[in-house]
Formats: structure tokens, sequence, C-alpha cells
């Protein structure tokens, strides 16, 4: 009898610790630190589809906005480490600490890898009297600094880094284009179509349906060659500045996670960014799919961040 009873308690431990064989065994939960509509919400919209597929369970994107990225960020790092709960991570939570907005760094989660790369551009209203990068900076050049006002992103976001570091290679002062936080791409977009804001320094690619409805232009890329999903639009090479942004989004996890979850949950994103539909859905939109080796996105990071703490010095936003 007491043998029966330890197995029967045995079973019921298994059964309630929920073994790794059985995980994920409800939906997973993938959050979005940024509105719906924007760039990150559209990249893992197209990996959570792949990545439904291959845990074979429902992935369910989750758009926690606010903060400029800190109140999503902050809700991925601090989530119960279980492997229900994952999310995107954008640039931002490298800068909340310099910011002095709070405690959070990329330190902060387990994260995974890359999954895109999208370039910074700058965009104006259809009817914008502005037609070139050359129009812009002479425009900003001629005016009253804060003249001009620009938004993407929160202050000190990916987007105001990438306007700042534009301006100081067209030798401007980096703030010399006053900015309007917003929420993400999608919002940004609304004001700059309204005639709320003059530019929007994000990506094409998060304007690409106003730019189909002619609502807005894109008229310069901060890349070094033209887009290929854009071949009207000049680079920054091509306009003679010295600057080149592109934006990243990865996949990340709270820190704690057991290894058997995690290398379930890694390996099932792996081979997500490998299904040849999600690169094509990633790449007809202007993203570049990305997937780096061990260590490589962590080197990656390190250098970006260097490069956008300078910049934020420049706009006398650096708190530390």
């Amino acid at each position: 009898m007491k043998i029966i009873v330890k197995a029967a308690l045995g079973a019921a431990m298994l059964l309630a610790a929920g073994p790794s064989w059985a995980f994920p065994d409800r939906p997973v939960q993938l959050i979005v630190p940024w509105a719906a509509g924007g760039g990150m919400d559209a990249v893992m919209r197209i990996f959570g589809a792949g990545f439904e597929a291959e845990l074979k369970q429902p992935v369910n994107i989750v758009n926690r906005t606010g903060g400029g990225g800190l109140t999503g960020h902050t809700a991925i790092a601090t989530a119960t480490p279980d492997g229900y709960t994952i999310g995107g991570i954008s640039p931002e939570i490298s800068f909340f600490k310099t910011l002095g907005l709070g405690d959070i760094t990329i330190d902060s989660v387990d994260s995974f890898s890359r999954v895109s790369l999208i370039p910074a551009g700058v965009t104006v209203k259809a009817d914008s009297p502005m037609k070139t990068a050359a129009d812009y900076i002479k425009a900003v050049k001629d005016n009253p600094k804060g003249t001009f006002m620009a938004s993407g992103t929160g202050v000190g976001g990916s987007w105001h880094i990438a306007s700042g570091g534009l301006l100081k290679a067209a030798g401007l002062s980096a703030d010399a284009v006053r900015w309007v936080p917003s929420n993400g791409g999608a919002p940004a977009l609304q004001d700059l179509a309204s005639g709320g804001i003059s530019v929007f320094t994000g990506s094409p690619i998060e304007a690409k349906a106003m730019l189909d409805a002619g609502r807005v232009r894109t008229i310069l890329l901060m890349t070094e060659e033209r887009h290929p999903n854009f071949p009207d639009v000049p680079s920054a090479k091509e306009a003679g500045l010295d600057w080149t942004y592109q934006n990243w989004f990865a996949l990340a996890a709270p820190k704690g996670l057991p290894a058997d979850r995690r290398k379930i949950l890694f390996d099932a994103a792996e081979r997500t960014m490998q299904r040849p539909e999600i690169r094509k859905a990633m790449a007809d939109r202007g993203i570049t799919p990305v997937w780096d080796k061990p260590a490589e996105f962590a080197a990656y990071a390190k250098t970006f961040t260097e490069r956008g703490n300078g910049i934020l010095k420049e706009l006398g936003l650096a708190k530390e």
C-alpha cells in the first residue's frame, strides 16, 4: 500500500511541475513595448506567426505601451520566468539608465538574438515643400532652433538618436530639431499626416501604408546604399552625410528561465527565423531578417549602446 501511495504522489508531483517535455502546453505571451501598427509590432507579428507554428501553441501578441518603451520592457524583465511570457526588445532598453528613466538595461533580460534590422529615414508630409534631404537641412539651418519638430519614439529613444546623429553629421547641433515624444511609429505618423510635427525619423517601413496612400513622403534613408524596397529614396551617403542608423528588434525573456525551457524557446525561435515564408514576409516589407550567432548580439549591442550614448550626450540628455 505504501508503495502505491508513494507512486501516486510522485506522479501527481510530476504533473504539477509540468514536465519539460510537455512545455509549452498552453499559449505563450509575446510582449511588444510599442504601439500596434509600428515597426516592432509588424516584426513581432510576422515572427509570432512562425513561432506559433514551431511551438504548436498560440502566441498572443500583447502591446504594452507607455513611458517611451519603459512600461513594456519592464513587463518583460519582471515577468514570471516560466517560459510563458517573452517579449520583443528595442534599442531603447540600452538607454533608459543613461536617460535616468529607470535602472533597467539590456542586462536585465535574457536576450536571445536580434530578429530584424530596419533603417531610419526622414519622412515628411506629402505636401511638404521639403523635397530632398538638402531641403530639410537648409530649412533647419535657416530657421530658429526648435522651429521644426520630429517624432517616432520617446525622448532619447532610438529614432531620436537617429535624428540627432543626422543633424550632427550635417554640421548642426544634435538638438536643432525639437523632439516630440510618442509611443511608437504609428501615432507619430498620424501626427505627421495631420501637421502636428514636421518630420518622422523612424523607418519608412513603419510608414508604408501612408506612403502607399500618398499621405507622406520619405526623402532620405540613413544608409550607405539605396534600399531595394525604396529604390527612389537616396541614401545618407548619396546626400553627403556621414551617418547611418539601423534600428534592431530582438527577442528576450525574463532572467531565470529553466534551462530546458529556454532551449525549447530558443531553438523554436531559431527555426522560426529559418522559415522561408517568415524571411520573405519580412524582406517584402523592407525588414532585414537576422539571427545572431552565440555572443554576437551582446557584442553588437555594446557597440551600438556606446554610439547611442555619444549622441545622447550631444542632445544633453545623458544623466550619467
